[in-house]
């Protein structure tokens, strides 16, 4: 092997596997050359003068890299990619987005999408990626649902991210979709809910039928362990546990029975539990069951129905 071609490859390696046409020839490689190792299937085009130095099938971090060596100076994964990256956002997008400064300019290519920016936020790392908090409001001001929103301020929230951070980042812009939405949700954050299926049961079966407050994320410890409750109305004894799909993907887990029969056992209290479809698709439903649980747990309050037609009397 040539002393260039092992340059590239050196350079190559702390770009995951990615080269541009600049770099081949600042490190002696010529175009010719270049041009043959891709006709020969040993390297492969990403984007224009974009190359990967292997014949297999791109990985997603391989794509990120050449579409950031494409998009050039200032240029900053963001948006989907910056929350997969971050841990917001559970699957690779397919389309990768790279912000770059606005008075930059640069062709659409496959695979990519260019958002033109003023300022870049601040970015890092060795995949140059938007930080954590504005990667939070781009995402929430891009969402196309309230729970899918949320869903991300829940998931940054519970990995670290400030919420001052993400009020900072947010107010630095003069202009924000979703801005009010967003501080809401922030707040929600902050008081203990945790998920979208969580805010749903706050807003559409708790408030919306007049029902008590009840204490968010409650620790207690049972039969020797650290437990948690999701819902808590803890003088009347009643638990309620809210189970998506990403908690608890196969339903009740072992430790969620154990922990149900030992609040039964050592403290008196009964649990509910409730899925997506219970509290979304049938929430008035849902609601007259734990009027019925806190009724005979001595709850003397009025609940109110929702509509005329709503179950909760």
């Amino acid at each position: 092997m040539d002393r260039a071609l092992a340059e590239v490859r050196r350079v190559a390696r702390e770009q995951h596997g990615c080269v541009t046409v600049g770099q081949c020839l600042a490190l002696g490689l010529s175009r010719k050359r270049v041009a043959g190792l891709v006709r020969a299937g040993h390297w492969t085009r990403m984007h224009r003068g974009v190359y990967l130095t292997s014949s297999s099938i791109p990985t997603w971090r391989e794509r990120a890299s050449a579409a950031l060596l494409y998009a050039g100076r200032g240029a900053a994964l963001s948006h989907r990619a910056a929350g997969y990256l971050h841990g917001f956002l559970a699957e690779p997008p397919r389309v990768i987005e790279v912000s770059i400064p606005e008075k930059r300019r640069v062709e659409p290519s496959r695979g990519m999408r260019v958002v033109r920016r003023r300022p870049v936020p601040e970015a890092h790392g060795r995949l140059r990626t938007i930080n954590r908090a504005d990667t939070v409001v781009d995402l929430v001001a891009a969402a196309r649902t309230t729970d899918d929103a949320f869903a991300i301020v829940a998931r940054a929230l519970g990995g670290g991210v400030a919420s001052a951070h993400v009020r900072d980042a947010a107010a630095a812009r003069s202009r924000l979709r979703h801005r009010r939405l967003l501080d809401d949700l922030l707040a929600e954050a902050d008081s203990g809910i945790e998920s979208p299926l969580e805010r749903r049961y706050h807003h559409g079966v708790e408030r919306a039928h007049g029902l008590p407050r009840a204490l968010l994320q409650v620790r207690t410890v049972l039969g020797g362990r650290l437990t948690r409750a999701d819902r808590l109305y803890a003088r009347l004894g009643l638990r309620v546990e809210l189970d998506g799909q990403l908690a608890h993907p196969g339903g009740r887990t072992d430790r969620d029975v154990w922990r149900d029969n030992a609040a039964a056992l050592e403290r008196s209290e009964l649990t509910l539990r409730f899925r997506w479809s219970h509290v979304v698709c049938a929430p008035c439903e849902t609601a007259a069951q734990v009027v019925l649980a806190l009724r005979r747990k001595g709850w003397r309050g009025r609940p109110r129905p929702c509509s005329p037609i709503c179950p909760v009397t």
